[in-house]
Formats: C-alpha cells, structure tokens, sequence
C-alpha cells in the first residue's frame, strides 16, 4: 500500500476515490445477491439492494474522508440506531464481513489495505448485533 501522509491523504484517495468506493460496494452488493452463502444477508435486504446500495457508498465515501455524502442527505449516520429494524446476530455479521472481504478482493484492493479495512469493519459489525446467537 502507498504511505499515507496523515495531513494530505485521506484513506479515500489511496483507495481510488469514488470510482473505486462504487466498484467495491457494487461488486459487494451483487456478490450479496449471487452468492448462496450470504443468502441469510440477503434477506435482511428486503427485494432491491439499491437502496442499501446508495447508501453505503454514500456512507463509506464520507467515512474514507471523502465526500460526506450520506451526512449530507440523511443527517448522522446513527449506525447501530438505524440498523435496530433488522436482526444481526453473528451469522449476519460473518456473512457482511465475508461478502465486503470477497468484494475487495475482486476489485483489486491492496492486502494491506484490506487487512486495515477489516479490523475496521469488524469492530463496527461487531458493535451492529442486536440479537442473541
């Protein structure tokens, strides 16, 4: 991965910026679609993805320091408030950490990088459950 220089590069531009944040969500989304394995995420979803889509494009570009996208048009992201309409147990959890992992390798994301992303992502997955196993 290219050295990030905290005070000039944000994790948004290393990543590719919004080309790159759309090719990674889209390809997560159908992978969310397409794969059986992640058939328990899919249905969380409801029948469109692309809703859920939007939005988190909307929210990963502002939170890679990008565009503040989703704040912009939905206020604070309240993540853990939003999501309490939907049932994340551990087996959701694995399957959207699974699928984003998947997608970032299909798009060519440096492993380092992954690597940086996923602890990230695990921690706020993690944080997302609201049911008992």
């Amino acid at each position: 991965m290219a050295a990030m220089n905290e005070e000039s590069t944000t994790l948004y531009e290393v990543i590719g910026g919004e080309a790159r944040v759309r090719e990674m969500v889209d390809r997560f989304y159908d992978l969310m679609d397409l794969e059986p394995e992640f058939q328990l995420l899919r249905s969380v979803h409801g029948p469109s993805l692309e809703n859920a889509n939007q939005r988190l494009f909307m929210f990963l570009s502002g939170w890679m320091g990008g565009p503040d996208l989703y704040q912009e048009a939905h206020g604070h992201p309240r993540l853990r408030m939003r999501h309490m309409p939907f049932a994340i147990g551990t087996q959701e959890r694995d399957q959207w950490l699974r699928c984003m992992a998947w997608a970032m390798e299909d798009v060519g994301i440096d492993t380092e990088l992954r690597v940086r992303l996923m602890n990230s992502f695990f921690q706020t997955a993690d944080w997302m459950r609201n049911k008992p196993d």
